[in-house]
């Protein structure tokens, strides 16, 4: 018996995508290098439903890295709020300043040299210079490491630098020679929507013939987990304090750390070394109902505690603290539990 041979991977991937794939997202028109590196970076731990409408606001705002290099931080970040994982909006911000003061406001040529700016990888890069400039790039996002691994039958967790080189390699040879922005497109998809997480659909999947998981009846054990990410428990108290004119006291958060450089409400881990902080006692208050939020290695409690002040100089404030007026909150990045209560407290809700 003679056997059929496939044609290349790519080749089968192509002709899937013609008929399949996603062709009217909004950073394919056009695929310029700034578009596709703000796509890229959203797009990094989240699906592409939930950035679209973020993908287009920023664009809006900021059409060019120019525009970005010259925008406030607090500009950025509150844009992005609500993205998560802040620091991908920060380092955005940085490598814009950058273009403008190294690279004429542009982004560099080569992926070698696009992957030493803040935030973008070598993936990343490679992924910029194939949409924008349709030269073949390996990519290794999540969706093309979980196909990659189940098509080569790749043991181990994606994460791990001996599974991400063999990754790498596996990318590679399955290159085509022209079209990288179509196949860096058409890779993705499949993995968004047909090599899926959970409940992949392989028998729509155009390279199903010759994939190794399939074979071996492993496509529901590869890519293996990620190992277990120990999460602690934190309780906080934070304090959503009124002034005589109806601002709210807000604190910037340093650059680093969880929610690094957004406007938070002063936290911390007991009342009174909030009181401690803040320099004054504060008296009649109101304890408003536990809020649950979860980071990726941290189980938060808030405990948000409502009062006010007559005279705002009763409390300290430093060049990190601020009282911000309703009209005002719009203007900044707040991490998401903080919105949801200011936006209550401007409700009514809490009345």
């Amino acid at each position: 018996m003679v056997k059929t041979r496939l044609p290349p991977f790519s080749d089968r991937l192509l002709d899937w995508w013609e008929e399949h794939g996603r062709k009217d997202l909004p950073w394919q028109h056009p695929r310029t290098p700034y578009r596709v590196w703000i796509s890229e970076v959203m797009l990094q731990q989240t699906q592409v439903a939930t950035v679209i409408p973020y993908f287009e606001r920023w664009t809006q705002t900021f059409p060019n890295i120019e525009a970005l290099a010259k925008a406030p931080l607090d500009d950025v970040l509150s844009l992005w709020s609500g993205l998560g994982y802040y620091a991908r909006a920060r380092n955005l911000h940085k490598t814009a300043v950058l273009c403008v003061e190294q690279h004429g406001g542009e982004l560099p040529a080569g992926a070698g040299a696009l992957s030493t700016l803040p935030g973008i990888g070598l993936s990343t890069a490679n992924a910029i210079v194939s949409q924008s400039t349709d030269h073949p790039a390996a990519v290794l996002d999540g969706n093309v490491r979980r196909t990659l691994a189940r098509h080569a039958a790749i043991n181990g967790w994606t994460g791990q630098s001996a599974v991400q080189k063999r990754l790498w390699d596996e990318a590679e040879s399955r290159l085509p020679k022209k079209r990288g922005a179509d196949y860096t497109q058409a890779i993705m998809d499949l993995g968004a929507t047909v090599c899926t997480r959970s409940n992949p659909t392989c028998g729509p999947c155009p390279v199903s013939a010759d994939c190794q998981a399939l074979l071996l009846d492993k496509v529901d054990k590869l890519p293996s987990k990620k190992p277990a990410t120990k999460v602690s428990d934190k309780t906080v108290f934070m304090l959503i304090l009124r002034d005589g004119q109806g601002r709210v006291l807000l604190e910037r958060r340093p650059p680093a750390g969880i929610w690094g450089g957004l406007w938070c409400l002063p936290e911390s881990g007991s009342i009174d070394s909030l009181e401690s902080s803040l320099g004054f006692t504060l008296g009649h208050s109101t304890a408003l109902p536990a809020v649950d939020h979860r980071l990726s290695h941290i189980r938060m409690t808030i405990n948000p505690i409502l009062a006010t002040v007559a005279n705002a100089r009763q409390v300290k404030c430093s060049g990190q603290r601020d009282w911000i007026g309703h009209s005002q909150l719009q203007d900044l990045g707040l991490p998401k539990p903080v919105a949801v209560l200011l936006s209550s407290l401007n409700n009514g809700e809490f009345e």
